[in-house]
């Protein structure tokens, strides 16, 4: 069983983006950003709001919200 997904006002997911050398950075305002540089990455996480753009209709997930499964 895995532990409850973490949720709060300052909650950063960073994915790495399979068969490439990015992460993607995922702030708790629910913006996005694309990075080849992990401190530039953590720069732009931790400067919330600026240049933080959030997509269009999105949201962050509720608290109560489960994270999603990963395909395998």
């Amino acid at each position: 069983m895995h532990p409850p997904a973490l949720t709060g006002g300052d909650v950063y997911r960073i994915h790495w983006i399979l068969g490439t050398d990015h992460l993607l950075a995922v702030c708790h305002c629910g913006a996005e950003r694309e990075f080849e540089d992990p401190a530039e990455l953590w720069d732009w996480l931790l400067a919330h709001p600026d240049g933080h753009h959030p997509a269009a209709g999105a949201a962050p997930a509720p608290a109560d919200a489960p994270e999603p499964a990963l395909a395998r």
